[in-house]
């Protein structure tokens, strides 16, 4: 039986993503996936502004720019007509404190093969064809057995196997949610000849969403994602034939005109959320804690930021002697995000919210956690608990400060000692996105602790070990 830190069960974006993170701090963490590769189809192609911050400090931000693209504009048809423009999403302007303004569009097999490269760069890896059939955990560790293949030991094990997680079966925690919207629908990736690759084509038939047919192009590929909901109770035919059908029989193209289909998969749009995101060692992470609706592109992104907040408390606890109550503070911190991000997919599935400023997530924070602590007497326009914007300050980009995987202080209008050699410090004066005083950032890019000065912030920091 191998023994190792931290297991990953699940090498999605949410597993390949704190693999990264455990890679670059040195701790020991293996990531096993019960299918034999990597998942082949464009689902989760939405990549939020925030989730573009985070993919920039686990080195990935370039490889994402070259693969993927802006969104397009909607095109409405009808008559194999075009009747008129449909925008997805309210614009917003990039600006200084937040570079990354617009959802970027990589498909879901793409986003993971560069994580996974940048995974093996580190020295990790993913073992294929390990399905974990059962977990035992005691006061020291988790073990987990596969269909086939020796038991593997670790010292935490982290559920990122998806909203049908055997993990979370097997710790007994239960998921609580409504089914919002009993329609079946139909994704698939296809080749298609004539349809420009300018716009997001949508084919209504009438008043009713039972028989919309959407067909986006995929940035960096020559695939479209087709969507395609039927009434409920339908059956829906996956086979390639079926696809066509439905592209004939709702839009001006012929069955023909479908060259290719290279993935299918159907589905009916639910949220859930786990009833807890921890059993003693054992937590649960990305779609195996929260299940959302596709509509306003949260799922990935929610996902990709638990595994963010859980890789820097694991090194903390394994690698630099914190206090393993730290880790009590994912669920605390997570839980409440995660249902908030559900109901906002719901809200926008539903058409009662429009796609603008909350998805995009730069507006999220910590400042109800027990790790936030704001002393200052007059807090300026970013508190304790805020996510640290970008900057220039004294000619430093902080981006460019805080890409790793240490701490960052900045000292903005006052000074400040470098409290350790693990906190990296950037002195200036007084700025306009951050105000006056002392920010300590968290190695996941929010604001852990504030000051007028130094005092308390040797305290704060002996929290997390070593430092």
């Amino acid at each position: 039986m191998s023994d190792i830190d931290v297991l990953v069960v699940g090498a999605g974006p949410t597993g390949l993503a704190l693999g990264i993170d455990l890679a670059r701090r040195g701790v020991p963490a293996l990531v096993v996936e019960r299918a034999d590769e990597l998942f082949p189809g464009s689902r989760g192609k939405g990549l939020q502004p925030r989730t573009m911050e985070v993919f920039d400090d686990l080195g990935v931000l370039d490889a994402i720019h070259a693969a993927g693209g802006g969104y397009p504009v909607g095109m409405i048809w009808r008559g194999g007509e075009r009747i008129g423009e449909h925008h997805m999403a309210d614009p917003a302007e990039a600006s200084d404190d937040s570079p990354y303004n617009e959802p970027w569009m990589v498909p879901q097999w793409r986003t993971q093969r560069i994580l996974l490269e940048r995974l093996e760069e580190l020295g990790g890896k993913v073992v294929f064809g390990r399905e974990v059939t059962g977990v035992t955990q005691d006061e020291d560790g988790v073990t987990a057995r596969f269909a086939s293949g020796e038991p593997v030991r670790a010292r935490y094990l982290v559920a990122a196997d998806g909203g049908r997680s055997v993990v979370r079966r097997a710790v007994g925690v239960g998921m609580t949610g409504e089914v919002v919207d009993p329609l079946p629908t139909l994704v698939a990736d296809v080749r298609i000849t004539g349809l420009d690759r300018d716009n997001w084509h949508f084919f209504p038939q009438g008043e009713g969403a039972e028989d919309l047919l959407a067909i986006c192009p995929l940035a960096g590929t020559e695939d479209f994602q087709l969507m395609a909901r039927f009434a409920e109770g339908t059956e829906v035919d996956l086979s390639p034939e079926g696809v066509r059908r439905v592209v004939a029989a709702r839009s001006h193209l012929a069955a023909e005109d479908v060259t290719e289909v290279r993935w299918v998969s159907d589905f009916r749009p639910r949220a859930a959320l786990a009833d807890r995101f921890r059993v003693g060692r054992v937590f649960l992470a990305g779609d195996a804690a929260h299940v959302h609706s596709p509509a306003g592109g949260q799922g990935l992104n929610t996902s990709v930021q638990d595994a963010y907040n859980l890789g820097w408390k694991l090194g903390a606890v394994l690698g630099d002697g914190a206090r393993a109550s730290l880790l009590d503070t994912y669920e605390e911190e997570r839980r409440p995000i995660a249902e908030r991000m559900l109901g906002l997919s719901t809200s926008i599935h539903r058409g009662e919210t429009r796609r603008g400023g909350a998805t995009r997530q730069l507006d999220l924070g910590y400042p109800g956690s027990t790790l936030t602590a704001e002393t200052r007497t007059a807090p300026g326009p970013v508190r304790a608990g805020d996510r640290a914007p970008d900057a220039t300050v004294d000619g430093v980009r902080l981006f460019d400060a805080f890409r790793g995987p240490h701490w960052t202080l900045l000292a903005l209008g006052t000074s400040a000692p470098a409290p350790s050699a693990d906190v990296r410090l950037v002195h200036g004066p007084a700025h306009r996105t951050y105000g006056t005083g002392l920010f300590l950032v968290r190695p996941d890019g929010y604001v852990g602790w504030a000051g007028d000065t130094p005092a308390g912030l040797p305290e704060y920091l002996a929290r997390f070990g070593g430092r």
